[in-house]
Order: C-alpha cells, then structure tokens, then sequence
C-alpha cells in the first residue's frame, strides 16, 4: 500500500510514520505568487516540452559567509516546511498567472497548475540554528523540475535574512559574552513589519535573550522587555502633579502615604554623602517626578531611563533616591538604562554610586544593580566598550542588529545538480559560481577536542567517512589543497524534513526553544579563531577524493574547447 501526504502535512501509512498537521506560513504573503515572473514561464516552458514531471535535484546553498566572518547560522527552515505542506494554487491564483503568461499558453497548463502540491517533493536539510559554512547545501530539495522551480523564490526568500540576521544576532553575542543580557529593540527601525518580527524571532534564535517587540512575543513566546522613553520623562513637570502618593509594601503590612515625601527624603541623605559632594546639588524635580510616577505604577520592576537631563547630576541620584524608598517598602529596584553619554565611563560612574549606597546605608545588593545600556550599539562599539573596561549588564540593541547594517544580503542560490539521475554543473569564469554537481551527503568531522575541523561532501552512494578511519578532504577546486583527516566524530548533517509520500520517517520540527539551544551548543563547539571578529581563519570545507575527481571530469566534459586562429 502507498502512503499517501496530505497537503497539510499529515503522513501515514501502513509503517506507522505518523506526524501533526503543519500549520501555514507564519506571514499571510507566503503564498505560491510570492516568486518570481519566471518560475512560471520555465513552468509552462517544461510543461510544453514534457519535461515538467522530469526528477530534479535542487542544493540551496550561499557563496560567502557574511559580515566578514567565518561562519553563518541556517535560519528559516521552518517556514520552509510549512510552505510546502500547504502549497496550493487556488483558482483566484491560477487565474492571475494566466494574466500574466503570453495569450498563447494552453488551457492544459493551467489545469496542472490546479492540480500540483508538494506530494512529490522530497526535502533534506542541515537542522535549523546549526553554524554552517559556503557550498555546503543547506537544503536539498528534489521533485518534479516544475513544482520545484516553483519552490525556488519563496525558499531563497525565506532562508535569506532569516540566516542573515540570526548570524549577526550570534555575532553580537559572541562579542558581548555569555553573561550579558541581550535585547532586541529593533522593531521601529526594521525594514517593515515583516522585517521587524522576523528579525526579533531570528535574533532570539541567535542568542539574544529578549525582545521590545509585542506581536513576536505573542507569536513566538520570545520574552518581553521595555520600561519608558525619553517623552515619558519630559512630559513632567513637577512632583506637584502627583496626585496619587501612597504606596502599600511588597509583603502588604503596611502602607506609605506619601512616596514623593519619602523619595525626597532619601534625596537629602544622598546629598549628605561625601562621595557626592561636587557630584551633584540640585536635580531636575521634573525628572524625579517621572521616576516617582514610574514606580508607583510598577513598584516591583522599576527601571529608570537616567540620561534626559544629566546622568550624574540628576540621573543617577534621582534613581537612587526612588529606589531607595523602594527599598524601604520591600521592593527591589531593577535598574537603569544609559541611551546616550560615553557608555563606559558613565556605566563606572554609576555602578561606584551603587557601591558607595551598599556600603553607606548597608543595602546588600544595591551595588549590584542591573545597568542597561542602548544608543546605536553594534558590534565595533561592544568591542571597544570591553576593551575600555564598562559596568554594563544588558545591552538594547537596535538599528545595526536588525536591518543589518554591516551587509544587507546573504547571497543564496539554488542550483539544480541532478536531473533524470543525470548529475548536471553550472560553469562560470569565476571559479566561486561553478556548482558542484550531483547528489550529494554531507558530513562534519570532529577532531579530538572536540571541535569541528572540516566539512566534507561525498556522493549519495559513497561509504560514509567513519570515525577513527583516515580519510582524504580535498578542496573542490584547488587541486593542491588536500588534507587527511582522522575524525574522532562524525555527524551527518542532512535530515529529512518533508518526505512528500515516499515511505520515509521525517523529522518534526524543534520549537523555536530548541533551535535557539542547538544554535548556542554549536556555536560552543567552534573554535573561536573561526569566531574572532579580525581575521577570523576560515573553516575548511572539502569534498571526497571521488566526488573531486566526479567534478572535473563533468567541468571538462561540459566545457567547450576553444580554437586559435
């Protein structure tokens, strides 16, 4: 008996592979129109000739690694899946492309393209949040040529900037360390809606901890994070304008009638300190007010935006003044953010206050206190704040994260390698475009610290390398870079993701959780020259001593030979 697979994902079959329904696209536009005029005319092109239900291999793969690096994240695989468990042209669709061919195309065509899903495709692919490297196929898509050519845009789409942005999440990261907290502020700056959420789910896959962004945390269930702006605090102008003053403790015993006279009590004593002498007189009573505002309404996560006025001058002890009578109420201020200034002086200037309030009132933890800094952040400016020495817990970054400041595109391509069984290769002058052909398996060798040291291709019917066992790694291209390699490991990198109704167990797809998770564990598993932001050593990436050998004897049969006059 045949398995049948449904168009929303449900496989079963008499072997029991049995999987959830897959839900749709997560954005509504991902839709069999979202691709390019010319998918369709190569569609009717193959339909006319015959051709269209020929069996093609796809790889999608990059050329270069981004932002000068060494090393990418493969993000979108996800939304990958869910479009193609339910792809679907409806009559509203087929309709419009037929608007848009040549009047001459038959009615037949029109009624295949009613008829096609993705029944027939079969799709390999590394797991989503792995680190991932130039030539190695990231997916491998095979299937009838047409339905194929069809899958071509929306999957080079959706794998783009999802990849792009989650690698420049991981590369902030790396430089920021693991013990610092990392938001994604992002959103009014990215490149529409699609590019905000995207960006905020990617950047989470990446390694950042939290997100500014509403409809990503509802979607996702990335965690949330923001307190108050600039405006918040301008648009006080006193604490007279407070009218409701009282605040109950944390544990509910009792009850401060007046928060604004406690907070200005707490005022003078700071006055009084030595430490603070010169340091500051007078603070702006507007500012104050905003914090007292801020606090009454979220006595249990009071976090203060300290640079309206002067952070020094003002900021700081109008923070500390509210915290403080926080604290005499039972609740523990959260802390501060810098979104302006000499970060990293001004984070050490802070951060001694704290300590010098710990040590005179004897509030264990006050030196502690979380300081949060945003203002055009990227990675130079994370660089030099480490290397100039900051008190910084949590990062805000935005703008450069999001859209990608450093580099716009990742440059993926989709390149049939296969067709009929007949392995095929696409030549070029520039010896980075020429593909490298047939159907192919992946593997990453280990060495014995556990480290990755090579990625290696091979032909879908060669032995697989084995751990303890010399193997030779050739450079696709260079016929005199080679290496033999022991692996103390070896991982196969391609799974199957959707096996369209062949009799094949197919992977379930991870929660975002468990992307974000296998991401963090494999970026610990490179060696960190790979990671280093100045001249980072490339990571090697070879093929067999057959397929080497496969590849240019296909180049030199392909290449036409010229003549000298």
């Amino acid at each position: 008996m045949k398995p049948t697979a449904q168009i929303n994902g449900v496989v079963k079959d008499d072997h029991h592979h049995h999987h959830k329904a897959i839900n749709g696209p997560t954005n509504p536009m991902v839709t069999p129109l979202l691709t390019d005029l010319y998918q369709f005319t190569m569609a009717y092109a193959y339909w006319k000739a015959g051709k269209h239900n020929d069996r093609a291999v796809f790889d999608l793969y990059f050329r270069r690694n981004p932002f000068g690096g060494e090393y990418t994240v493969f993000a979108g695989l996800e939304e990958c899946i869910r479009f193609i468990a339910n792809f679907r042209l409806s009559q509203d669709e087929i309709d419009f492309v037929r608007e848009c061919l040549s009047p001459t195309c038959e009615d037949g065509f029109f009624e295949y393209l009613g008829g096609i899903n993705c029944s027939d495709v079969e799709v390999y692919a590394i797991a989503e949040g792995s680190v991932v490297f130039p030539k190695v196929p990231l997916m491998r898509i095979e299937g009838p040529v047409a339905v194929v050519q069809l899958l071509e845009t929306p999957f080079v789409n959706l794998i783009n900037f999802a990849s792009l942005v989650t690698t420049n999440a991981a590369r902030h990261r790396f430089v920021a360390g693991k013990n610092k907290l990392l938001l994604e502020f992002g959103l009014r700056r990215a490149q529409g809606p699609d590019g905000g959420v995207g960006a905020s789910r990617y950047c989470y896959m990446g390694g950042f901890d939290a997100t500014s962004n509403c409809a990503a945390g509802k979607l996702f269930g990335i965690p949330l994070r923001g307190t108050h702006s600039h405006a918040f605090v301008s648009s006080f102008t006193g604490p007279d304008e407070i009218t409701e003053r009282s605040l109950k403790s944390q544990d509910g015993s009792k009850v401060c009638k007046d928060f604004v006279d406690l907070t200005q009590v707490w005022l003078e004593k700071l006055k009084r300190l030595s430490s603070s002498a010169g340091v500051f007189g007078e603070t702006n009573q507007s500012e104050l007010a905003a914090f007292v505002s801020y606090a009454l309404a979220f006595p249990d996560n009071f976090l203060a935006l300290v640079d309206t006025y002067d952070v020094m001058r003002s900021g700081i002890p109008n923070f500390c003044a509210v915290a403080l009578a926080l604290n005499d109420m039972g609740y523990k201020a959260k802390g501060i953010r810098l979104d302006s200034g000499d970060l990293a002086y001004l984070s050490c200037e802070a951060r001694k206050f704290f300590h010098t309030i710990e040590k005179e009132f004897h509030i264990t933890g006050f030196g502690k206190i979380n300081v949060t800094a945003s203002n055009d952040l990227n990675e130079e400016t994370l660089d030099a704040l480490n290397k100039q020495g900051h008190e910084v817990d949590s990062f805000g970054i935005g703008t450069n994260l999001v859209t990608c400041f450093a580099q716009p595109a990742l440059g993926c391509v989709f390149k049939l390698v296969e067709i009929n069984n007949q392995p095929r290769i696409k030549l070029s002058e520039d010896i980075s475009k020429v593909s490298i052909p047939c159907k192919k398996r992946s593997f990453r060798l280990y060495g014995k610290e556990g480290y990755a040291l090579v990625d290696i291709m091979s032909g879908e019917n060669e032995p697989p390398p084995k751990e303890g066992h010399r193997i030779l790694c050739r450079h696709p291209f260079n016929e005199s870079k080679r290496a033999y390699v022991v692996p103390q490991h070896v991982e196969d990198l391609m799974k199957c993701y959707w096996p369209g109704s062949a009799d094949k167990a197919r992977e379930e797809l991870p929660t975002l959780e468990q992307i974000r998770n296998h991401c963090m564990k494999q970026l610990d598993q490179m060696r960190t020259d790979h990671m280093r932001i100045l001249n980072p050593t490339p990571y090697k990436v070879s093929v067999s001593a057959k397929l080497y050998e496969f590849i240019h004897f296909l180049w030199l049969n392909e290449a036409p030979v010229g003549e000298l006059q």
